[in-house]
């Protein structure tokens, strides 16, 4: 998909493993610590996340990887998947490669047919927030979290 002239969003494959661990690594230990469950995703995405029937979409401006969005299975209700790691190297921010990284991936949620997505987040994270919500997700009361650093949940029905 291509979303500007330079830009397209393509989907994940092997050798973009260095930059879907990369960028993530990098926004989450600007702002936080990594846990145990970023390691799982980000050194195994495609045992953690593509085996299990999830989905990595990539941005890339003039062929190189700018950034990242994750389609994570859940297997039981009330959420068909989660929205994961979300990336956007900072050199690209402000480009709208967020915004259409997130697009994407709910686009591939509905061709997968799912209902209902949710998304965990910090409230410190005021942009990638202020991107769910234009996205349409609403914050929900707390589910069980694998990460320390989440005080906010949201949903999407699609």
């Amino acid at each position: 998909m291509n979303i500007a002239e330079n830009v397209q969003i393509v989907d994940y494959s092997d050798r973009y493993h260095s930059a879907f661990r990369d960028l993530n690594a990098a926004w989450i230990a600007k702002y936080f610590e990594m846990e145990d469950s970023d390691y799982q995703l980000l050194d195994n995405p495609r045992q953690a996340i593509l085996d299990k029937g999830g989905h990595i979409l990539v941005a890339l401006e003039n062929g190189k990887p700018v950034g990242v969005c994750a389609l994570i299975k859940q297997h039981g209700d009330p959420y068909d998947y989660e929205l994961a790691k979300l990336a956007v190297a900072p050199e690209a921010q402000g480009k709208h490669i967020g915004r259409h990284l997130i697009e994407a991936i709910i686009a591939k949620a509905r061709e997968e047919g799912a209902k209902k997505l949710y998304v965990e987040s910090h409230t410190s994270l005021k942009p990638a927030i202020h991107l769910y919500q234009q996205a349409g997700f609403k914050e929900i009361a707390n589910l069980h979290s694998t990460f320390n650093r989440v005080n906010i949940q949201m949903e999407l029905n699609l």
